[in-house]
């Protein structure tokens, strides 16, 4: 029996899954980051990594053929010719570049998804400016380094994680703006998600009693990662992550591009995934109720009878999608003394953020929405789920599976998306 590893590397932690070739999970595990410095990050990461892979018993780990890695998006690394990290790495949230989006606006296609403080080629822009940077080789992301541990292949990426470096996901080329920038050399080479790269090194192999073969596959996004765990496989067909943000992707025939919106589209073989993220989402549930007051509260929540309170319930300042407006202020007001009521036009807000986000999509030309897998915390709140199911009109459910590390073993398992 063969069996396929999939490794998931998130904000807070990172989770292995092993399936067999059924697709039957056979062994997870997970490991919590400790609270560690920015210099440290590397070292915790490929500790991380390898105690994971320890972790797996032996009669399991002697039969994966197959590896892949998934990473936080647009998290990059500076290395030199061996692989070593020149400086720390900067995460996916780390907005230090804003200072050069006008420069990447001049050079740039308009509404382009690179023109953004937190993209991978903003970061760039910084990175480039600094004294350590002439010792640089290659430019990773979190995903092609821990995946680089693994096979020692240098500088290899896939075009999830590289769309937000600028790469070009439709014709599969990096765009002849982008080539013309004096670092472009650094540049990652980019594969398919699930092509294989290489055979995972002969001493790892030997350390950690993998399969003789075992291979390692190009990667991928968490968020992808996520959306291949879930079962949504039709055009139409679209998940909603309910987690500290709201995530929304839908499986389309057609790419939209629309920044104005928040909205952008990785490729998905021959389709593409289409969505955006709302800053909103369980993190303003979380600010206002404790675990036990939400279950409570919302087990007391008449769903036969929309809330007339008319909130956009953000915590701070600044939207993304589907209303990308940095200046956009939160609406949260009026607070009523009954917090059942409250709750509701919280969790009413929520919903007609989410039905606006795929009306955006619809309306711009994406395939229209068939049904919608929910994932995430909030997908176990059946109260939430009756009171998005009065504005959106299509069919709710709670996904197969939710942990992104079994969406990265099926594409170990799979090959690459096509």
């Amino acid at each position: 029996m063969t069996n396929y590893l999939g490794i998931d590397f998130g904000t807070f932690g990172a989770r292995i899954t092993v399936i067999d070739r059924d697709e039957n999970v056979i062994f997870k595990n997970d490991i919590y980051f400790p609270n560690v410095s920015n210099d440290n990050w590397a070292n915790v990461w490929r500790k991380t990594l390898f105690d994971l892979i320890e972790s797996i018993p032996v009669t399991i780990k002697q039969k994966i053929e197959g590896i892949a890695i998934d990473g936080t998006s647009s998290t990059v690394l500076l290395c030199d010719y061996d692989g070593n990290l020149i400086t720390e790495p900067i995460f996916y949230n780390d907005d230090r570049g804003k200072i050069y989006l006008d420069k990447i606006s001049s050079i740039a296609p308009a509404n382009h998804i690179v023109i953004s403080a937190t993209s991978s080629l903003a970061k760039l822009f910084w990175l480039s400016e600094r004294g350590y940077f002439e010792r640089a080789k290659y430019l990773l992301h979190q995903a092609d380094w821990l995946a680089f541990l693994l096979h020692k292949k240098l500088g290899i990426s896939d075009y999830h994680n590289a769309l937000k470096l600028g790469y070009n996901v439709e014709n599969l080329c990096y765009p002849d703006w982008l080539t013309k920038l004096p670092f472009a050399d650094i540049f990652p080479q980019v594969l398919t998600p699930g092509a294989i790269v290489s055979e995972v090194d002969r001493q790892i192999i030997d350390n950690y009693s993998l399969a003789k073969n075992c291979l390692v596959c190009a990667g991928t996004t968490d968020s992808i990662a996520a959306f291949l765990a879930s079962g949504a496989n039709r055009l139409g067909e679209a998940v909603t992550s309910l987690g500290s943000t709201l995530v929304l992707k839908l499986l389309s025939r057609t790419r939209i591009e629309d920044m104005k919106y928040g909205i952008y589209s990785h490729r998905f073989g021959d389709l593409w995934l289409t969505g955006g993220a709302s800053n909103t989402g369980g993190i303003i549930l979380k600010y206002f109720f404790s675990d036990r007051e939400l279950v409570e509260y919302s087990t007391k929540i008449d769903c036969k009878n929309r809330s007339n309170l008319d909130y956009y319930p953000l915590l701070e300042k600044g939207e993304r999608f589907p209303i990308n407006d940095p200046e956009l202020l939160p609406k949260i007001e009026p607070i009523p003394n009954d917090k059942v009521a409250f709750l509701s036009g919280l969790l009413s807000g929520l919903a007609k953020i989410e039905a606006l986000g795929y009306q955006r999509l619809v309306e711009l030309g994406a395939t229209p929405v068939i049904s919608i897998y929910t994932s995430g915390g909030g997908a176990n709140n059946i109260t939430w789920q009756n009171i998005r199911q009065s504005y959106l009109n299509c069919p709710i459910s709670i996904a197969e599976r939710v942990e992104a590390a079994y969406g990265t073993a099926l594409l170990a398992k799979r090959g690459e998306l096509s």
